[in-house]
């Protein structure tokens, strides 16, 4: 297939589009590489790609309308993955404005291109973010997902409202993914796992918000990928059982679904920290805060829908996955 994936030279992207060209797909990379984070990762990510047959780039942002539909019309992609946008739940709190430009302008120009070009299937990035203040775990999609405590959260939000739009109005495929903690080689760093393995390895205090005791559902990059590819390949159509008296939120009598894709086995961040350790061999100083405003003590995925629908198996445990983004790190880094 010939697939459009925004995002290309941040974290999931990278890896998807290694495994879509592995798997004999062409790829158009599209990504601004801005400098939210460090761009020369970006750059190094990029640099992974553009050796390889198949694989084309575009350096733009979502917001400029007229590269986007550019790209579109001269890709002609059959489906599209959307994971570009402004990261981060506390940077939100920080800079709201990009949040509104990159999730919602930018997400409109994407559904817009898709809607005008024909494509088989959209599937875009939600966040576990969107479960807010909810408390009752695992967070299912047929969850009520209304009290967002951050921006962030409310854009996601707003990207599933605006898709469920577009599938009911122009029949436009499309599948939601509610990301849970994704980790692994490559990673962001402005995540926890490449901060606390920077500064254990400086010989820096880490900054441990709510004490250590909340719990993630950490999930392996390479296990999201997974999902997404197997998300990508079903192409959903109006759901025959969808009950307008009764909604499913995660379901509709449009071609469209929302699904939550995480690992279904959550982690005591103290834990996680644990496993850090013993990868690197050395002890962490803790500085040991309060949470955050815009956090959530808890999160743990319900993926029985993607299982049942996709197949869809998550089976790397944080030993395994924490011990290879160490490896990666330290060889990229040369730590």
């Amino acid at each position: 297939m010939r697939v459009l994936v925004t995002g290309a030279a941040g974290f999931i992207g990278f890896h998807l589009s290694q495994h879509l060209l592995a798997r004999g797909d062409e790829v158009l990379g599209y990504d601004d590489l801005n400098a939210y984070y460090d761009p020369t990762l970006k750059q190094a990510r990029l640099d992974q790609l553009l050796p390889q047959p198949g694989f084309r780039f575009v350096r733009a942002s979502l917001e400029d309308d007229a590269a986007l539909q550019a790209a579109f019309e001269s890709f002609g992609p059959q489906r599209v993955v959307n994971l570009a946008a402004q990261a981060g739940v506390r940077y939100s709190l920080e800079n709201p404005r990009a949040y509104i430009d990159s999730n919602i302008v930018g997400f409109l120009n994407v559904l817009e291109a898709c809607r005008h070009r024909g494509v088989e299937h959209l599937v875009y990035a939600s966040s576990s973010s969107v479960y807010g203040a909810n408390r009752k775990l695992p967070f299912a999609v047929e969850d009520s997902v209304d009290h967002p405590v951050s921006l962030y959260a409310a854009s996601k939000k707003a990207n599933e409202l605006m898709a469920h739009t577009y599938s009911h109005l122009y029949g436009l495929p499309t599948t939601g993914l509610r990301f849970f903690t994704v980790y692994g080689p490559w990673g962001r760093p402005d995540m926890a796992l490449f901060l606390f393995t920077k500064k254990i390895l400086a010989g820096q205090p880490i900054d441990v918000f709510n004490h250590g005791r909340h719990s993630r559902d950490f999930t392996y990059v390479d296990d999201i990928v997974e999902g997404v590819i197997r998300t990508l390949d079903r192409v959903p159509g109006p759901d025959p059982d969808y009950d307008p008296l009764d909604p499913n939120p995660g379901t509709s009598s449009a071609p469209y679904r929302v699904y939550n894709i995480g690992n279904h086995k959550p982690v005591q961040l103290l834990r996680y920290i644990e496993v850090l350790e013993q990868c690197l061999g050395r002890k962490a100083q803790m500085n040991l805060l309060p949470m955050q405003p815009g956090d959530v003590p808890d999160t743990e995925a319900d993926v029985s829908a993607l299982q049942r629908d996709t197949g869809y198996s998550p089976d790397t445990g944080i030993e395994t996955g924490v011990r290879r983004f160490v490896d990666w790190y330290r060889a990229f880094y040369r730590a």
